[in-house]
């Protein structure tokens, strides 16, 4: 597995860096880097139901988008650097304070490295983990974590490739996060949940609406209806969008917040075709929800 960091193929950007010596496109070496782990109050409903997901922010990204609301650590790197042996406590420590979950936010570049933490600490969790990730990601690097991960929480941010191109740099953005989405649904099946309305597993798709970009948020959750199953997948449509000063001048489509009309035309939409999940409300789109990277938790 740690052979994997020596000609990085683990997600489709297929950097091929040797991250024992450098860094990969993800801008990270071979140790994790995390920025913060705390007990996160605002996931959906059925992840954080009780005391919050005990939430883990890796630092370093596969996509880079250029609006990211947590580009401190995606875009800047901001974290420490920790052990596999130093993120299994985290984990622990977590669940001993109440976490309804263990959830991996960003962890695609240090899959390795969190099986290896996993294979020493998870016979003593008994709480699900979950899988965070901006949807960039390859089937091949998802089969690795079959019978790790509990509860799949992917994002599939765009449909057409050059939406994705211009944002992301990710033409093929949406034909690997499908696959890998589809390689999701087949590891955990049908949604199961516990007595108290908590997901024990399963897989919820999320989807950001974007200002100007409703169509094409209509058809991802045309994909959705008709590629997954409402007893396997919930989808959260998110309002969330916050135009940040570092977005680029030459996107001034993305300077301001999505409208009313756009968000609601994508809800009902998704309601028209038979979908179920979560929605969000306007007021979501405020900084104050992006959390401060403090190493809380980490050291």
């Amino acid at each position: 597995m740690e052979d994997m960091m020596k000609e990085c193929r683990l997600c489709p950007r297929n950097c091929g860096a040797d991250r024992t010596a450098s860094k990969g496109f993800c801008r990270a070496g071979a140790e994790i880097i995390a920025a913060k782990a705390c007990l996160h109050k605002w996931e959906e409903p059925c992840i954080s139901y009780k005391n919050g997901a005990g939430t883990v922010f890796f630092s370093g990204c596969n996509l880079h988008c250029c609006f990211c609301q947590n580009n401190d650590i995606s875009n800047e790197l901001f974290g420490a650097e920790i052990s596999a042996d130093r993120l299994g406590e985290i984990f622990l420590r977590l669940e001993d304070m109440g976490a309804d979950n263990i959830e991996l936010v960003t962890p695609t570049h240090f899959v390795p490295q969190i099986i290896r933490a996993l294979d020493k600490v998870k016979h003593r969790l008994s709480v699900p983990v979950v899988y965070n990730t901006g949807g960039y990601e390859l089937a091949e690097t998802i089969k690795l974590l079959d019978g790790y991960i509990n509860i799949y929480l992917p994002d599939i941010k765009y449909f057409s490739p050059e939406i994705s191109l211009k944002y992301s740099n990710a033409p093929d953005y949406f034909e690997r996060a499908s696959e890998a989405v589809t390689e999701m649904i087949r590891q955990r099946g049908k949604l199961q949940y516990n007595g108290e309305g908590g997901l024990l597993s399963g897989t919820i798709i999320r989807h950001l609406v974007l200002p100007s970009c409703r169509h094409d948020s209509m058809a991802v959750m045309k994909w959705i209806a008709e590629n997954t199953s409402p007893d396997e997948v919930l989808v959260s449509i998110m309002n969330q969008y916050t135009p940040f000063d570092f977005v680029p001048e030459k996107f001034p489509e993305l300077k301001r917040r999505v409208t009313k009309m756009e968000y609601n035309s994508v809800v009902n939409y998704a309601a028209e075709l038979g979908i179920n999940g979560f929605t969000q409300e306007k007021s979501s789109a405020s900084e104050k929800y992006v959390p401060d990277f403090d190493l809380t938790g980490i050291r």
